[in-house]
């Protein structure tokens, strides 16, 4: 009787030790890569890195990605928050489900292709917001919306599912410290970067 309970017990940490070495949250975004590389080529974009958001992730978890097309993986990820799209509609499910709206004043967040443009003040967290620049008929308003690239306190460092990420008004807001790294990032590149934002 105790062999076989010990048996039992090899085999139980036998099967949670597969399955912890297998992410099967883990994504693929290869296509979404070699079509960013693509564009970025096209446009005479940065080629050596991109950034993409996956706002069907819950906002507890990771869903920025620093992408580095050499070394074709991402290097680098952390939470970032959605907006919370509540000025001309309900929206109950705001921390759960994103809604996406191009309209002025509507506190949503626009899917697409941006252009990480001008450094610049915020009043927000570390005291730095990158203008984005919307290129895709989803996104066409962000600068007229003031949708940018900043930090916010409020947004923790690390992973907090399964709680929620706060809710901005359509920017996609980081952490401080991940806004530090992105705007060094940012400024020791000389030409334009990609955001994509998808869903």
């Amino acid at each position: 009787m105790v062999r076989i309970l010990f048996l039992v017990f090899i085999q139980l940490l036998s099967c949670s030790g597969n399955t912890a070495e297998k992410d099967t949250s883990a994504k693929d975004y290869s296509d979404k890569h070699t079509e960013a590389l693509t564009f970025c080529k096209q446009k005479k974009y940065c080629e050596d890195y991109y950034f993409l958001i996956d706002l069907s992730v819950h906002s507890g978890k990771d869903r920025f990605y620093v992408y580095d097309f050499r070394q074709r993986k991402i290097v680098d990820k952390n939470l970032v928050t959605h907006g919370s799209c509540d000025a001309f509609q309900d929206n109950d499910t705001k921390y759960e489900k994103v809604k996406f709206s191009n309209l002025d004043k509507s506190h949503c967040s626009s899917s697409g292709k941006y252009k990480v443009g001008k450094r610049d003040y915020s009043s927000w967290g570390i005291k730095v917001k990158y203008w984005l620049e919307g290129l895709d008929e989803t996104n066409s308003n962000a600068q007229h919306r003031v949708v940018v690239l900043h930090s916010w306190n409020a947004v923790a460092d690390k992973e907090i599912f399964p709680r929620y990420s706060p809710l901005s008004w359509g920017c996609p807001a980081v952490s401080d410290n991940f806004m530090q790294t992105l705007d060094a990032k940012l400024q020791a590149t000389e030409k334009p970067v990609l955001l994509w934002i998808v869903d």
